[in-house]
């Protein structure tokens, strides 16, 4: 069974802040010449409880990772939703180096018979026993002042929270981007211990304008304790005050998720 990814539709349909990723592209010369923001792809596989997962974790691991890797994608993050919605299934975050990298990974994987050797029982599934039962795919471009994804040092067990954050008004949306991006909240959540991995804003999804980011921490205590110092945080409450910044500004609600990393995640 295969499901292919509609890679022109999601790139036409693509905006931010209310213009074409073409124009946008073509007005960030300077930022692209020194450090471009990297594209994310975010998949989600909705799965059904059974076999699937075994099916999906096999061709992850030992097919689509390596030979996405040779393509130069990554580093790979497969995680698995521990709280919120869409469970069962299975998260993977593919950092592409630009939009012409996403569009051309189809092609690249087609061309490369580890892929087809490694992959072939996922990639020639039968309708009886498939890989996944749905495929959402969301399409981001990483923030200016952070353009990498920030893997977490060492190898130790920790947890990962995805949030999005949902505006009223591509202004809006532009204006929180510009809050964590050059307002210094990024710099606040480092302070108080919430660790990004990636901050992005949104180009394809169902609620645009939005924003996406990730954090990690090593436990659920942790991470409790930490959200509870940055919401005490006096830069923090001074920022939040500011007229223009305020939650019920530029903010119409909030999408959490707590992911857990599979063994074989490269994040």
């Amino acid at each position: 069974m295969s499901y292919p990814i509609d890679r022109r539709a999601l790139l036409a349909g693509a905006t931010l802040g209310g213009l074409t990723l073409a124009t946008a592209e073509a007005q960030t010369p300077a930022r692209r010449a020194g450090a471009a923001p990297e594209i994310y792809e975010l998949r989600t596989y909705h799965l059904v409880n059974g076999p699937m997962r075994a099916r999906l974790d096999a061709y992850l691991r030992d097919a689509f990772i390596p030979a996405a890797r040779r393509a130069g994608c990554g580093p790979i993050g497969v995680f698995t939703v521990s709280v919120g919605p869409a469970s069962p299934s299975v998260l993977v975050l593919i950092p592409h180096p630009t939009l012409a990298d996403f569009a051309a990974l189809p092609a690249r994987l087609a061309a490369d018979a580890g892929h087809a050797k490694a992959g072939a029982a996922f990639l020639d599934a039968t309708p009886d026993a498939p890989g996944f039962a749905s495929l959402d795919v969301k399409l981001m471009r990483a923030f200016p002042h952070m353009p990498r994804i920030e893997v977490p040092a060492g190898k130790a067990e920790r947890l990962f929270e995805l949030r999005t954050y949902f505006s009223p008004s591509d202004k809006a949306g532009a204006t929180k981007v510009a809050m964590f991006d050059t307002g210094g909240e990024i710099e606040i959540f480092r302070r108080t211990g919430l660790t990004p991995v990636f901050f992005a804003q949104d180009l394809t999804g169902e609620r645009l304008p939005s924003l996406t980011y990730m954090l990690t921490f090593p436990d659920l205590a942790t991470r409790e304790r930490n959200w509870r110092t940055f919401g005490s945080d006096p830069a923090w409450k001074r920022l939040i005050a500011t007229p223009g910044l305020t939650d019920p500004e530029i903010t119409t609600g909030i999408d959490n998720r707590i992911l857990g990393p599979t063994s074989y995640s490269q994040i």
